[in-house]
């Protein structure tokens, strides 16, 4: 058995965030590939669920409205695109 102490283990740590091994670009990757299509499963699972066995088609399009929105938002802040969509909306004030 493979026993290492506190010290030990957090000098390993440091060790690897020096030489760059370190870092959240792969939680960064597993979280858009696996929990992004997760949520927007259980999104369209729960409009559906909601709206669409009542007849209320208006509110289930009220419903979408706003998921496509939030997608959108979604999109720009993992694409890094919202940084040149602040500088085009900061260019229309500033000229």
């Amino acid at each position: 058995m493979i026993t290492m102490t506190l010290t030990e283990l957090a000098q390993h740590q440091a060790q690897l965030a020096q030489g760059g091994q370190l870092g959240t670009s792969n939680v960064r990757t597993w979280l858009i590939d696996n929990v992004i299509p997760l949520v927007l499963l259980a999104v369209a699972l729960l409009l559906l669920w909601l709206g669409g066995g009542k007849g209320d088609n208006a509110g289930v399009m009220r419903r979408l409205a706003g998921v496509v929105i939030a997608l959108a938002i979604i999109g720009l802040a993992v694409s890094g695109a919202g940084v040149n969509v602040g500088q085009w909306i900061a260019g229309l004030f500033t000229g």
